[in-house]
């Protein structure tokens, strides 16, 4: 296992420099691959049928479309539609309010669905279109994005590269909502250590500790 050592938050605030330079060709290169041919394996391999059993059984216990679609900020400040199973219940035009625990919203499918991230397989679709990446900052709504945007320093720098369907942050418990503003400063310091550090080894050991969350269920996925 890797070991990934993490700044103290007694340590200046966020003393390393900015993290924009690109990734190297090769390196960039050969991530872009193994993303393509994961996604494109986990595609036929899982969501060719996942997808079909989950929307169905998505529309029989809520009405609304199987589908959730949000706008998400992408690389370089490149909004894209990122795609989810709906896991509450559909309100047209409804404002956006984040998840909390226990919400009335999330439908009973719903809540297995985000408690095992079975929510998020439709963005494998993303990820091979080239709006994501397997491994890399999680993409977050443009309110969310907005709070934080010119107030929080390091955190344009998480679209330097292209967001992941997972993440360091979210692999090592940083996830859900961000009701206080250190539970995103947090996240922020995660997602500029992955980006400084990034390597194929790295998002195979996030892969892993992905998956091991997936199986064992994640509390903080509400």
């Amino acid at each position: 296992m890797m070991d990934i050592s993490f700044p103290s938050f007694t340590d200046a605030p966020y003393s390393q420099p900015p993290v924009r330079v690109p990734m190297p060709d090769r390196t960039a290169w050969a991530k872009r691959t193994f993303d393509i041919v994961v996604s494109f394996l986990l595609l036929l391999a899982i969501l060719s049928w996942l997808m079909p059993l989950v929307s169905l059984l998505v529309r029989l216990t809520s009405p609304g479309p199987a589908l959730f679609m949000q706008l998400r900020m992408g690389r370089g400040g490149i909004p894209f539609r990122c795609l989810k199973f709906r896991t509450m219940t559909y309100t047209r035009n409804a404002e956006f309010r984040q998840a909390v625990r226990n919400d009335s919203r999330v439908t009973k499918l719903g809540a297995f669905l985000r408690r095992t991230s079975l929510d998020e397989m439709p963005q494998l679709i993303n990820v091979l279109l080239g709006q994501m990446s397997l491994v890399g900052p999680r993409p977050h709504p443009l309110r969310l994005d907005a709070q934080h945007w010119h107030t929080m320093p390091g955190y344009i720098d998480r679209y330097a590269i292209r967001p992941g369907l997972t993440g360091l942050a979210q692999s090592r418990g940083c996830r859900g909502e961000t009701a206080q503003l250190i539970q995103m400063q947090h996240r922020v310091r995660y997602d500029l250590l992955y980006i400084r550090k990034q390597s194929f080894r790295l998002d195979i050991q996030i892969c892993i500790w992905t998956v091991l969350n997936m199986i064992g269920g994640d509390d903080k996925a509400w």
